[in-house]
Formats: C-alpha cells, structure tokens, sequence
C-alpha cells in the first residue's frame, strides 16, 4: 500500500483506479465515511487516498442533517444516527481536509467565466486544481461545462 494522498469530495465513485495519487467524489461518499458506513468500493479508494472536500460539499450533509427528515442525505436515517453525523460534522476526524474557501473564491471566479458550471462544480474544480487532484466525474454532473472544466485542472476519470 503506497502513502495516502488526498481526493476532493465531488461525485459518484468510478470503478477504474484513479490516474494519479488523488481523486474528487461525491458528499453521499462524504457522508458515509464521515458515518462511518463505507463501501467495499469507497473503501478500496480510501485504502490509497485521505478524503480532503470543499466547504460547500461539507455544508451538503450540514443542511441535511440540520433538516431532520427532509434531508435528502439523511432524511431517511433514524434521529439519533442524524445526530451522530451532527457531532462528527462539528470535529472532522484527522485526516479529512477541507480546502479553505479563500484560496478558492478567484479560481472559482475564472472557471464560472470559462465553463458553464454551478458554483458546487467550480469549488469542486478549484479544489482539484489546488491539491493537484484528479477530479472524479459523473456524467451527470453538471453537464459538459463540469467535464469541461474538470479536463482543464488535470486528469479525469
């Protein structure tokens, strides 16, 4: 097993291994290792990467859970299980970085100028380019502007 490197919190995990020593995915990944509820799939990426995110995709289980049962992420689960991802939410366990916004707000700006991508997506892509991460992609996200984007930072997969 090599060193843990980081990947940034962004969209469904893909079943190819990543180009390089980083990878993106997505909050429900977030969420469920933050729940400690991972995947045999997840697991075997996080066997090689630390989880970094950005402060919008930590902000998507915050509202959920703050939703109680309308949370889209959480609305399902029991309460006690909601506020158990609460407390965890408040003190991020060692090992889950998150990108500050301030080197991220002018990158942000110049992607949202060049692709056609949510504010999501651009933090996102930022937040790849910042750590040198490839950015894990699902098709669906966000439509060509995010692949667009995500091609300009680096690797895709």
């Amino acid at each position: 097993m090599s060193t843990p490197s980081r990947f940034v919190s962004l969209t469904t995990i893909p079943t190819s291994p990543p180009h390089d020593d980083r990878a993106a995915r997505r909050v429900s990944p977030l969420r469920d290792v933050l729940a400690g509820d991972v995947a045999d799939e997840l697991q075997r990426i996080l066997d090689h990467h630390d989880p970094a995110t950005t402060n919008l995709y930590l902000y998507r289980p915050s509202s959920s859970v703050a939703a109680a049962r309308g949370g889209t992420l959480t609305g399902l689960w029991p309460s006690e299980r909601r506020r158990a991802l609460g407390r965890v939410l408040l003190a991020l366990p060692d090992g889950v970085e998150v990108v500050p916004v301030q080197l991220l707000t002018y990158p942000m700006a110049v992607i949202s100028q060049e692709h056609p991508v949510s504010t999501l997506g651009a933090e996102a892509v930022a937040a790849a380019e910042r750590l040198g991460a490839t950015l894990w992609v699902w098709e669906g996200d966000d439509g060509p502007g995010m692949h667009s984007a995500a091609a300009m930072v680096g690797p895709v997969a």
